[in-house]
């Protein structure tokens, strides 16, 4: 994506199975817990650029002894001053000490059977350090102590807000995380309380009940209560004081989870590689948590997947397979190349069919692996092409002819580079604008100078502005005939509400392109109609809810908006003609079955929040609003 959008978070669980000291004689180290859970943080570190913390619970820690500790930075070097700071606290302590795990345990922190981490993206507001996860709510009574942290966006955060001041509650902000945090933690204590009051009559004392409280806390009830109302995209994890842990995941499956547990771990994780790599097994080792349930796991070691809320229809972020997600995960990579594949065609009628002078080529490094897939999809094709050209030649073929069709080949070549980012010490706008087409390099002396065109694949447009500004003006300078970007993402017309930072109108190039096209053929007044739709949709019940900006869309073919969008970001002083080519959402289902999540691009939101939120924004775009459409 050469649009820099912040996207979703990441995270990691880690749950020791068996006592400290069998990590110690197993594997050579009493900090067995923490090397997992920073390697899992490291592979996931494209989860999240604006923070990390970690958090950790001792078991069976005695009254009086320190059981949960955290940390967490926002620093730009955020995972090494995290796990610097944590690693400090084992400097200078001696060999005996250091192989020592319940000594670790009982006099420094970070020393927990029990490890949540959490990778940031901020997607709104300040990234001052009391927004990076994981959240604490602390009680002196060890079973209402809770450490959340989560992938997720909330759609009716002020309606749930409004529930908790109902129940008495007076929560510090107005905010999805304090509001999570707040309504678990409502929903813990009221089954906390409900277990003492049930056992305090049968003559235990306070502390016999604690122990009950472990043995017989119902997590799965609580958090069907507490889940009860949420709408939108979420993976959320939590950790109770005494020792039991939960991950759920929303009833769409919109956000990812995937697991894995044996005799001695269980790891839960936002990407199913981080897995692979840390705990060392295979791809079909690892689960996916279901859709609308909870991996519990409980203190005595249990674990088991239950049902929180009823299932949707899955609706699994499509954009986690485009552009995400890291391609290291088998399912994800070979579904870039067939996104990658399913494009030719539309770019062979584009050059008509002319490999000789054409040059394939890729930007930014996430698409490289589309790139891959275009590039056996265009072998395969000349393949064809070749074969009819030699069946032409009939039964005794002229060996010169001949060797000209074999010697035909694909020109693929790394033409566009991201160079290290520039900064300017200039502070008027002219001398940096000036600075802008640079943050790309490109390789001088492959392109014929007007003859050649050059095929450019990206993963997604978003709002073209570095396309525009850079990417188009760097390429011009090598003098093609024709650039054609190509995108293996259909256009995106809609806002997201569910964890990626998209959600104004206004910046989308596909919906100003449709202005533009409404504009043109006489037909701004649709957008009046459409605003008041909108408004009248704000005070509907949710069954009653209906995307109104999709009327708009159906105005004018799908090509006639990549023509506008070709040429809104066309540089006005370049030569060369500018095409761009998008996926089709047919292609995107077929290359990517499991992830049918598509509402960026079709306006098919998965819950009713979504669709509040898409018109929302319309009614923000109409009334020059510059705001998000949710809280």
């Amino acid at each position: 994506m050469s649009d820099q959008i912040k996207h979703e978070c990441g995270l990691a669980v880690v749950r020791l199975l068996k006592p400290l000291e069998f990590y110690k004689e197993k594997y050579g180290t009493s900090l067995y817990g923490l090397d997992k859970m920073q390697l899992l943080m490291q592979k996931q570190r494209n989860r999240g650029q604006d923070g990390a913390g970690l958090a950790t619970i001792k078991l069976d820690m005695g009254p009086g002894h320190r059981y949960i500790s955290r940390k967490r930075t926002n620093t730009s070097t955020y995972l090494k001053d995290l796990f610097e700071g944590v690693f400090s606290h084992f400097e200078d302590l001696s060999p005996e000490q250091m192989n020592n795990p319940e000594w670790l345990k009982r006099n420094k922190p970070y020393t927990g059977e029990l490890l949540l981490g959490h990778l940031r993206y901020g997607t709104h507001g300040d990234n001052s350090i009391e927004t990076c996860h994981p959240f604490l709510r602390q009680n002196n009574y060890i079973s209402r102590n809770l450490v959340v942290a989560g992938n997720f966006n909330l759609t009716n955060v002020e309606e749930l807000f409004d529930e908790l001041v109902t129940l008495g509650q007076y929560p510090k902000e107005k905010s999805d995380t304090v509001t999570v945090m707040e309504k678990i933690g409502h929903f813990l204590d009221d089954e906390v309380q409900r277990l003492h009051s049930w056992f305090k009559p049968e003559g235990y004392n306070n502390q016999e009940i604690n122990t009950l409280i472990y043995e017989h806390l119902d997590i799965q009830r609580f958090l069907q209560r507490a889940f009860r109302k949420f709408d939108g995209g979420y993976t959320m994890a939590g950790l109770i004081g005494h020792g039991d842990a939960f991950v759920v995941r929303d009833p769409a499956g919109i956000r990812p989870a995937y697991y894995y547990h044996d005799d001695e771990i269980a790891v839960v994780a936002s990407e199913r590689p981080a897995i692979q790599t840390a705990i060392d097994v295979q791809y079909d080792q690892v689960k996916e948590l279901k859709r609308g349930h909870a991996l519990i796991i409980r203190k005595n070691g249990t674990i088991s997947e239950e049902l929180i809320k009823d299932q949707v229809e899955k609706k699994a972020c499509s954009f986690e397979r485009i552009y995400f997600s890291r391609g290291t995960d088998r399912d994800i990579y070979l579904e870039r190349k067939k996104l990658g594949e399913l494009l030719c065609e539309k770019v062979l009628k584009e050059i008509n069919y002319d490999f000789k002078d054409t040059i394939f080529s890729f930007i930014p490094n996430t698409a490289e692996s589309a790139f891959f897939g275009m590039m056996h999809g265009m072998e395969d094709a000349l393949n064809s092409l070749k074969i009819k050209q030699i069946k032409e030649l009939g039964p005794t073929p002229n060996v010169q002819k001949l060797e000209e069709i074999l010697s035909v080949r694909p020109r693929f070549e790394k033409l566009a580079i991201k160079d290290a980012k520039l900064r300017t010490f200039i502070a008027d706008d002219n001398s940096r604008g000036l600075m802008v087409p640079h943050i790309y390099d490109v390789t001088y002396g492959i392109v014929q100078n007007d003859i050649d065109t050059i095929v450019l694949i990206d993963d997604s447009i978003v709002r073209g502005t570095t396309l525009k500004n850079s990417i188009l003006r760097i390429l011009a300078r090598l003098r093609p005939k024709k650039i054609i970007i190509v995108s293996s993402a259909p256009q995106i017309r809609y806002p997201d509400c569910y964890g990626i930072d998209m959600s104004k109108m206004k910046n989308f190039v596909a919906f100003r392109a449709l202005v533009a096209l409404l504009k043109e053929h006489g037909k701004e007044h649709l957008l009046e109609e459409t605003y008041q739709r909108c408004v009248a949709m704000a005070d509907l019940p949710d069954d009653q809810l209906k995307n109104e900006v999709q009327q708009l869309y159906d105005e004018f073919p799908y090509e006639m908006v990549s023509e506008k969008i070709s040429e809104i970001l066309t540089p006005p002083d370049i030569k060369p003609d500018v095409k761009i080519i998008y996926q089709t959402i047919e292609s995107l289902h077929e290359a990517c079955p499991g992830n049918s999540g598509d509402w960026y691009f079709s306006g098919n939101f998965p819950t009713p929040g979504g669709i509040r939120v898409v018109n929302k924004a319309f009614v923000n775009y109409m009334e020059n609003v510059d705001a998000r459409a949710y809280a």
